[in-house]
């Protein structure tokens, strides 16, 4: 493993599918961006594109991927890179001017090539480590009992009015090693956001006083919480689901454009409904002015339940403070071990 002299935080899983690592990597690039140059690095999943590059206003999907420019358009003032190759990327990061501080890894829990300094591994509530398998027969990337290698575990997408007692339960569960945090956290839905620029964003609390029809389309690992969400807008829902950072193609935007119409044959309003990482791959179509009127993503927030989001965040800002590169503990070229 490499170990560079910088902070370097990582946000990974050991399970395939959905666990939020995007939400909670622009969780972490809100909390330390007003005070720390902040880099994010990712391999750029599903790009056409090999080599490193960093994101900038003009990119595309097929250049940096979905995840790594949803990123770049929430937060304009962030670095976003993209390396297949880690070690590659954290190199070339160190050497831009003015020079980062800090570097998210996204999704690099299984890269042992390079050693992050804290390392924050995210469970999904719905589908705890210890009742799950290894592929095929479950849904674990490697053996369960690699959780002891974070220093930190976020147990994601938990209900919000989990009791204390569920709560120690789950983390006996885990059995913890020495040293490691385990925090809950849940996801929030904020507000509407239109896909396409020059539209006005839709009002969520006047859609539930008059609802209308939600039509959700989305190419997302797990769709469950999206779908809850959409219902609890309106009663009258219709869904096209598509895979996993699926690339939208005109003949998509033909089909959907046809089943918004005959929604609205019914004689209701139709909102249709997406997540922020489909966004960022729609808006690369042009659909017609009422359809793109009605396209809107949902922004979502990560919440800490049982009060701990500040031990949280001094736990990261303590660790950034006193490991970033001025620190007289971390001067002089980079360590590699043997």
């Amino acid at each position: 493993s490499t170990d560079f002299q910088i902070p370097i935080i990582s946000v990974g899983n050991i399970t395939v599918g959905g666990t939020g690592k995007t939400p909670h990597v622009e969780y972490l690039a809100g909390l330390l961006e007003g005070d720390y140059r902040v880099a994010t690095l990712s391999r750029g999943y599903k790009r056409k594109t090999r080599d490193f590059r960093i994101a900038s206003a003009g990119s595309t999907v097929a250049e940096i991927g979905d995840e790594p420019l949803q990123i770049k358009q929430r937060f304009p003032g962030l670095t976003v890179a993209v390396d297949r190759l880690r070690v590659h990327g954290v190199r070339n990061l160190m050497e831009l001017s003015p020079p980062v501080e800090l570097i998210l890894l996204d999704d690099a829990y299984q890269h042992r090539s390079l050693k992050p300094g804290v390392s924050i591994l995210l469970i999904d509530f719905t589908r705890p480590l210890d009742r799950d398998h290894l592929l095929p027969a479950g849904m674990l990337r490697e053996p369960a009992s690699n959780r002891h290698r974070a220093q930190v575990i976020l147990v994601t997408k938990s209900p919000e009015n989990l009791k204390p007692i569920e709560m120690r339960e789950y983390v006996h569960r885990m059995g913890l090693s020495l040293g490691q945090h385990l925090y809950f956290t849940s996801i929030r839905y904020d507000r509407l956001v239109p896909v396409y620029p020059g539209v006005p964003a839709q009002d969520l609390e006047m859609l539930r006083t008059n609802p209308g029809t939600v039509l959700l389309v989305a190419g997302i690992a797990s769709p469950r919480s999206l779908r809850r969400f959409a219902e609890s807008v309106s009663g009258h829902t219709s869904e096209m689901f598509f895979s996993d950072h699926h690339r939208y193609t005109t003949r998509d935007l033909d089909r959907i454009s046809e089943r918004y119409r005959s929604l609205k044959e019914d004689g209701r309003e139709v909102l249709v409904l997406t997540t922020e990482k489909d966004a960022v791959r729609l808006r690369e179509l042009d659909p017609v002015p009422s359809l793109r009127e009605a396209f809107h993503a949902i922004r979502i927030s990560v919440h800490f339940l049982n009060d701990d989001k500040n031990e949280f965040d001094q736990q990261i800002l303590n660790y950034v403070k006193s490991n970033k590169r001025s620190s007289l503990l971390y001067q002089g070229a980079d360590q590699r071990d043997p």
